[in-house]
């Protein structure tokens, strides 16, 4: 949950960083699983009433704007009409969406190669709709390589949090006994003497490390204590 949490701040820093200079604006960076349209991943300054209830309602299952992205590869416009001309109305979500003002956009979109749609979209309120369309459509290639950039950039640090956990769970697949004696190993004790050092028998010592070289996957326990070694997996004993 924090790794989830410094990730967003990165990536929320750097969006604002970049799109201060176009002005004040209401964006939304979304990623969804195109396997099952669930949201992976958001970041944005819409107003947290509507975020809300958008994600506990599940509304991008429903969204024209997720809809229509899913088949587009360039920028588009967007309002309450959108898709209506090919048979669907979705005047329900619009107007919940109209109470937070949300009715009129432009979304720029991104499929990646984990079969991620990812879009990021801009909300384009009626009192200022020229001067913010014509900012977005002036500059939809400097907004679309942001986009490129800050999900790259999403990708990198969540493979590193997810590399960071796998490192933390292996660091914590020992019991406190079986770190003792793999601990001791590795400063050069003998099973008899972690044993004495335990306060246990040396038969008990041997069936712990042999549960540690299964947990590893290696051949014997030299090498269980050299790979705990390398991998930094075994906790000083106090």
């Amino acid at each position: 949950m924090e790794n989830e949490e410094n990730i967003s701040n990165i990536i929320r820093n750097h969006l604002e960083t970049v799109l201060n200079d176009f002005g004040e604006l209401t964006w939304a960076y979304v990623v969804l699983s195109k396997k099952d349209m669930s949201c992976i991943f958001g970041v944005t300054n819409y107003p947290d009433e509507w975020v809300k209830r958008y994600t506990e309602n599940g509304l991008q299952y429903t969204d024209p704007v997720v809809i229509t992205a899913l088949n587009r590869l360039t920028p588009f416009s967007w309002d309450e009409d959108l898709l209506t001309g090919s048979g669907f109305h979705f005047s329900g979500l619009f107007d919940q969406a109209r109470e937070f003002g949300l009715v009129n956009g432009y979304t720029f979109v991104l499929h990646d190669y984990n079969n991620n749609l990812v879009t990021l979209s801009f909300i384009i309120p009626a009192e200022m709709r020229a001067d913010i369309t014509h900012t977005l459509s002036q500059n939809k290639g400097d907004i679309s390589i942001l986009l490129a950039s800050v999900h790259e950039k999403y990708l990198t640090l969540m493979a590193l949090s997810e590399k960071n956990a796998s490192n933390s769970e292996k660091s914590t697949r020992f019991t406190d006994r079986e770190n003792e004696i793999l601990y001791w190993a590795s400063v050069g004790k003998t099973y008899q003497e972690t044993g004495i050092i335990l306060g246990i028998k040396t038969r008990t010592v041997k069936f712990h490390m042999s549960n540690i070289v299964k947990k590893l996957g290696v051949a014997n326990a030299r090498h269980a204590v050299r790979l705990g070694m390398e991998l930094q997996l075994i906790k000083p004993v106090s």
